[in-house]
């Protein structure tokens, strides 16, 4: 499917209900719901995150440059796969093996220092409609790399950042609440419910178990 062609369907999980009423209310009419995952799962629990085995040494993350793909993985096998944006020309997305340690619901955006893209653009809040940084920010490179949600979608599938990875919003938080179980950082559906939801107010998580994740050409 092209990732600018979104379908309406029904929801795989309550996280996925959860996180398109919060975007109605951080960010206004979402341009899609969560599209259903129809490839069956042994570890698919009733939250309709990954689950396996929490801190299990084959769960990890990989993004693909060329492909402009980001897929969750056991071993050798796809568990989920998402479209991505890449870095553009004189922009590019770092290739290499990271880990991932810190996630932030609800970022604020500062313009990175010393960068003449940003030379001009002023710091957003939590929500602001202006805010580049939709839903979450997943680290995977400090301070400056990150995968996040954009409301840019029409980006997805090519090279168009500024180096992160930019996602649609639902599936960033998607794989946001993938990392945090399997990182030893698992929360109810209701802590989701609360900053995504309720408030505006900026949230940090560190894991207890850092997830892989390789970028590759």
């Amino acid at each position: 499917m092209n990732p600018t062609q979104h379908h309406i369907v029904r929801f795989r999980s309550p996280f996925a209900a959860i996180v398109a009423v919060a975007t109605l209310a951080l960010f206004g009419a979402p341009t899609r719901t969560i599209a259903a995952q129809t490839a069956p799962l042994q570890s698919l629990g009733d939250s309709g995150a990954v689950l396996a085995s929490a801190g299990d040494p084959g769960i990890h993350i990989e993004a693909s440059i060329s492909q402009r793909r980001l897929f969750i993985k056991r071993g050798d096998e796809v568990l989920r796969e998402y479209p991505v944006a890449v870095g553009q020309e004189g922009y590019p997305t770092p290739r290499g093996r990271f880990m991932i340690r810190r996630i932030v619901w609800n970022p604020r955006w500062t313009p990175p220092p010393n960068s003449e893209w940003a030379r001009k653009l002023s710091a957003k809040e939590p929500g602001h409609p202006e805010n580049p940084m939709k839903l979450v920010k997943i680290f995977f490179k400090e301070p400056d790399y990150y995968i996040h949600g954009t409301d840019q979608l029409s980006s997805l599938g090519s090279a168009a950042s500024h180096g992160c990875l930019r996602m649609d919003p639902f599936d960033a938080a998607d794989v946001a609440k993938y990392v945090m179980e399997n990182g030893g950082q698992p929360r109810e559906e209701s802590w989701f419910w609360k900053i995504l939801h309720v408030g505006r107010e900026e949230k940090e998580v560190y894991l207890k178990n850092p997830v892989p994740i390789t970028i590759s050409e």
